[in-house]
């Protein structure tokens, strides 16, 4: 299965799993009287439409080099990852307001069966964050991270939720508010989460020089190929779930140029044999200073 499909497959997950805490969160905000969980379900109902939206940039981006994208459509990700970044600015923006607003006034204790409802969207969150992250490291899909880090920041709202309910409970009669305000730290959290989706993937438009390792491994893997005596410069740039590599590799100065031709060749099969990641390959070849 390649990267792309994998990486699809893990947003039918997520789009599944929050359509269904969605469901569950409002109906166990309304019953309960528990705003918290009514703002974990906003968040849910906009995590579905973001899943969406990474789903749709996916297969976009699964579609083949053409001639008037011969590097393929990998960079509609971090666009789509910038509208996910919106829709939850978005949905922090409609909780604070509305806590706010439920803070000044009074109504009824949040039910005690709400907490059981929260003890079990933590667990499930945060078992979906690790999930759709582990693929979005295997993939290098940087939609499909800000799709993970949704799951993370819903676990944390419902922990939030959970204490503010807990101590409303505890409290009694005049900390109603309570849970209001753990929805409104909860809104402050989504906003904090939102600056670390954004950032990898401006730096993934912008072509930010942030593979080192990836770097490291190329010229080491370059060095097992015959005729290549080292390297020189690397550059990476990242477009969806490939690399593609600008190479400079040192050969000895006295072959011809067809044989220089040839080496070059062989370094980048060589490459996209073992790194599957990696998309074009362009190889500069360098003459030996001996």
């Amino acid at each position: 299965m390649s990267n792309e499909d994998k990486a699809i497959k893990a947003t039918y997950f997520s789009i599944i799993g929050n359509t269904g805490l969605s469901i569950l969160k409002w109906l166990a905000g309304f019953f309960g009287n528990s705003y918290a969980l009514i703002a974990d379900a906003i968040e849910s109902t906009v995590d579905i439409l973001s899943s969406f939206l990474v789903l749709l940039g996916l297969k976009y981006a699964k579609r083949p080099a053409d001639e008037n994208h011969p590097y393929g459509h990998g960079r509609v990700e971090p666009l789509i990852t910038f509208i996910v970044v919106g829709f939850l600015i978005i949905s922090a923006t409609i909780i604070a307001y509305e806590s706010v607003q439920n803070i000044g006034t009074p109504h009824e204790l949040p039910k005690p069966w709400t907490l059981f409802v929260l003890a079990g969207i933590i667990i499930w969150k945060e078992l979906s964050f690790r999930i759709v992250m582990k693929k979005s490291k295997e993939t290098g899909s940087s939609s499909l991270k800000a799709d993970a880090w949704h799951h993370r920041s819903d676990a944390i709202t419902s922990v939030a939720a959970f204490i503010g309910i807990s101590i409303a409970l505890i409290l009694g009669k005049g900390y109603e508010s309570a849970d209001d305000f753990a929805a409104l730290f909860a809104s402050a959290f989504i906003l904090y989460n939102c600056y670390h989706i954004f950032r990898p993937a401006l730096g993934e438009i912008m072509d930010e020089n942030v593979y080192g390792d990836l770097i490291e491994e190329i010229k080491q893997k370059s060095l097992t190929v015959a005729g290549i005596i080292g390297t020189e410069k690397c550059f990476i740039r990242k477009s969806g779930t490939k690399y593609h590599v600008d190479l400079h590799a040192i050969v000895d100065s006295t072959i011809s140029v067809k044989e220089g031709h040839m080496l070059a060749h062989q370094l980048k099969d060589s490459l996209q044999q073992q790194m599957p990641q990696l998309g074009h390959i362009l190889i500069h070849i360098e003459p030996s200073q001996d």
